[in-house]
C-alpha cells in the first residue's frame, strides 16, 4: 500500500519535480558555486516539511534536509548532486541526480511516519572536482546513517558497481633561470625534471598491476623558449582498484618524482591539488533490493547490466562509512557517453525527466523496504560491518 502511494505521489508531482530539474539544467553552475541549484532544492524540500540546514560542513552550497518521524527507526540518506561541467553544462546529468534523491525522500514521508526513523537528503556539491562527500565523510556526517542511496543517469540500466581509488598529485619543481643561449650552464632546468618524471612514470608502467591507471599533464612548462625554466609543474591522477594498492602506486610515482628532481638538480614540492577518493564498495544486499524494485517498476531483468568499474567518485569515501549504492538508470536509447553534448541534451529531455521519476520511485521503494523489513535492514548493516573490519580495509 505504501509503495503504491509513494509511486502515485511521484507521478502526481512529476511536473513540479521536472520543472526544478529543468531549471537546474538550464542554469549550470560549477562545483561550490551551485547557489541557484542549492536554493531550488532546499526550497523544494522545505515546502514538503523537511528541516533544512545550509552551509553543511563549512561549504556554502552544501545542505542537509531532514524529515524526522520523531520515532525510533532507521536513518536513510539520499545523496543529491547538482554541479555542472565547465563548458558542457549538465553533461553528467546531475540535474536529474539532485532532484531524484530529493523527490524520493519527499515521497517517503508517509512510510517514515508509519514505521519510524528519518530521511536525510545530503546536498553534496562539486562531485566533478573537490567532491563534498569526502569532506562530509571526514566530518562524520554519515556515521549514524544506516544506508545512503542515489541514482546516476546513463545510456543503459546498470547495477551499482565499483569505482577506483584516486589520488591527485601535484609536483612543483624549482630550478634556476638563465638565458638559454647566452649562459645556459648557469641554469637549473625545472622542465627537465618534469620530463624526467614522465619518463620515469612511463618506465614504471611495465611493472604496474592490472587496473592501475597513472595519467598526467604538464601544467606549467616555462615562460619562453629562450629562458631556462626556473619553475615547472606536473599534475597526475593515480588510480587503483582499492586504497591499499593505491598507496603502493602513489609511493612509486613519488619516487619517480624524487629521482627526477635529483637528476635535474631541482628542489621538489609535492602536494594534492584535489581531494583523494576511496574506491566505491557497493553494498550487495542494498543493491539487489534496489534492482528488484526497478524490475517491479517495469524494467526488464535482462536490461539491467552488471556494474562495471569506472572512474573515481566521492561516494567511495562514503561507502567506507555506511552502506551505499550508486546504480544507473537509462535516459536515452542511443549509447551516448557521459560528458558529451549529446548526453547533456538527454539529461534535459522529457525522456530524462521520466527516467528521473522512475529512479526516484526505485529509491523510495528501497527506502520503504528498509523501513518496513528490519531483517533486511540488519542484513545491510551486517554486510557493511563485515567489510569494515580491519582485514577488509
Amino acid at each position: 500500500m505504501l509503495k503504491a502511494a509513494t509511486a502515485r505521489f511521484l507521478d502526481e508531482h512529476r511536473s513540479e519535480f521536472a520543472a526544478v530539474s529543468k531549471a537546474i539544467w538550464e542554469n549550470p553552475e560549477l562545483g561550490h558555486r551551485e547557489f541557484y541549484a542549492s536554493s531550488l532544492l532546499t526550497d523544494l524540500l522545505a515546502k514538503f516539511g523537511f528541516a533544512v540546514n545550509q552551509g553543511t560542513a563549512g561549504m556554502e552550497t552544501a545542505f542537509t534536509a531532514v524529515y524526522d518521524s520523531g520515532k525510533e527507526g532507521p536513518v536513510l540518506g539520499y545523496l543529491s548532486e547538482y554541479d555542472a561541467l565547465p563548458g558542457l553544462g549538465h553533461a553528467c546529468g546531475h540535474n536529474l541526480i539532485g532532484v531524484a534523491s530529493a523527490a524520493a525522500a519527499i515521497a517517503l514521508r508517509e512510510a517514515i511516519d508509519a514505521y519510524g526513523g528519518k530521511a536525510v537528503v545530503f546536498g553534496t556539491p562539486a562531485e566533478e572536482t573537490n567532491g563534498a562527500k569526502v569532506t562530509m565523510a571526514e566530518q562524520g556526517l554519515f556515521d549514524q546513517v544506516d544506508a545512503v542511496m542515489m541514482v546516476h543517469p546513463l545510456s543503459h540500466y546498470e547495477r551499482s558497481g565499483s569505482s577506483m581509488a584516486m589520488e591527485a598529485l601535484q609536483f612543483d619543481y624549482f630550478g634556476k633561470a638563465a638565458h638559454a643561449a647566452a649562459n645556459p650552464e648557469d641554469g637549473i632546468n625545472a622542465l627537465d625534471a618534469v620530463i624526467q618524471l614522465f619518463n620515469g612514470v612511463n618506465a614504471l608502467r611495465q611493472q604496474l598491476p592490472d587496473g592501475v591507471r597513472v595519467h598526467g599533464i604538464i601544467s606549467n612548462g616555462g615562460e619562453a623558449p629562450n629562458i631556462i625554466p626556473d619553475f615547472a609543474q606536473a599534475k597526475f591522477y593515480v588510480r587503483a582498484a582499492n586504497k591499499r594498492t593505491l598507496q603502493d602506486m602513489v609511493d612509486k610515482v613519488k619516487r619517480c618524482a624524487d629521482a627526477a628532481a635529483l637528476s635535474a638538480g631541482c628542489r621538489i614540492q609535492v602536494s594534492n591539488y584535489e581531494l583523494s577518493y576511496d574506491d566505491m564498495r557497493t553494498n550487495s544486499v542494498l543493491s539487489q533490493q534496489f534492482t528488484d524494485n526497478l524490475i517491479q517498476l517495469g524494467v526488464k531483468p535482462d536490461d539491467v547490466k552488471e556494474g562495471q568499474p569506472g572512474g573515481s567518485i566521492d561516494l567511495g569515501n562514503v561507502s567506507y562509512r555506511t552502506a551505499a549504492i550508486h546504480p544507473y538508470i537509462q535516459i536515452a536509447d542511443c549509447p551516448f557517453a557521459l560528458h558529451t553534448p549529446e548526453f547533456r541534451a538527454a539529461a534535459g529531455s522529457e525522456r530524462g525527466m521520466d527516467a528521473m521519476i522512475l529512479g526516484a520511485k526505485a529509491l523510495a521503494w528501497t527506502g520503504c523496504d528498509l523501513l518496513e523489513d528490519r531483517t533486511l535492514l540488519q542484513r545491510v548493516r551486517d554486510e557493511f560491518q563485515h567489510f569494515s573490519s580491519p582485514r577488509h580495509i
